[in-house]
């Protein structure tokens, strides 16, 4: 078993938003439950800067049961189901600046086992967590998490590998269709050439 990373520290999701997606990507994911821990490299992000974005749902600062959480500190966590898949959100932003980062892929560390039994199915490795809905199933991570925080265990993100500017590439967001302009803001980043990432793979 590997050691597991410390959590990152409160004030380090204070960060502008973009930025945070980008530095994300080589930490560490990692859950704590009762049928095991699982953890994963973060290879992909997509950043989602609430008021001005029209992709995001908290667009022109709308405020519902949903995005309540957004209006407050950076480093809470925001889920939500879609397609009845909880997809893993980091607020950011700043309190009453309602933006977040979504988790989009991770490669898995630990707790392999544990990962390929909550898929069910007999995948290669980099299809099991290579989009946002496979990762939280795959770890385990629910809609319970929503307005928690990332930086305290069970689930939280800790330190990881060393990503170069090289190494990461950003293109258009995923999946998210009627939103205009919004949909081609080159802020979703990923570790290039790693193939624990989404698909289409294409760079702005």
């Amino acid at each position: 078993m590997r050691t597991l990373p410390e959590p990152l520290p409160a004030q380090y999701y204070e960060q502008p938003t973009i930025e945070l997606a980008r530095s994300l990507l080589g930490k560490t994911l990692v859950h704590m439950s009762p049928e095991g821990t699982a953890s994963g490299v973060i290879t992909e992000t997509e950043a989602y800067r609430g008021p001005v974005d029209r992709a995001a749902h908290s667009y022109q600062n709308r405020r519902t049961k949903r995005t309540e959480v957004m209006f407050g500190l950076p480093g809470r966590i925001y889920t939500y189901v879609m397609h009845t898949h909880c997809l893993l959100n980091v607020v950011s932003g700043g309190e009453e600046a309602p933006e977040a980062v979504l988790i989009r892929a991770v490669e898995p560390l630990e707790g392999i086992e544990l990962i390929r039994e909550r898929r069910g199915d007999r995948r290669p490795e980099f299809e099991l967590t290579n989009g946002p809905g496979k990762l939280t199933k795959a770890l385990g991570i629910t809609q319970a998490y929503y307005g928690g925080v990332i930086y305290e265990p069970p689930l939280y993100i800790g330190e990881g590998t060393h990503v170069d500017d090289g190494e990461v590439a950003a293109g258009p967001r995923i999946g998210i269709p009627n939103t205009g302009e919004a949909r081609e803001y080159p802020w979703r980043f990923w570790i290039r050439g790693n193939p624990y990432v989404s698909k289409p793979r294409h760079e702005s």
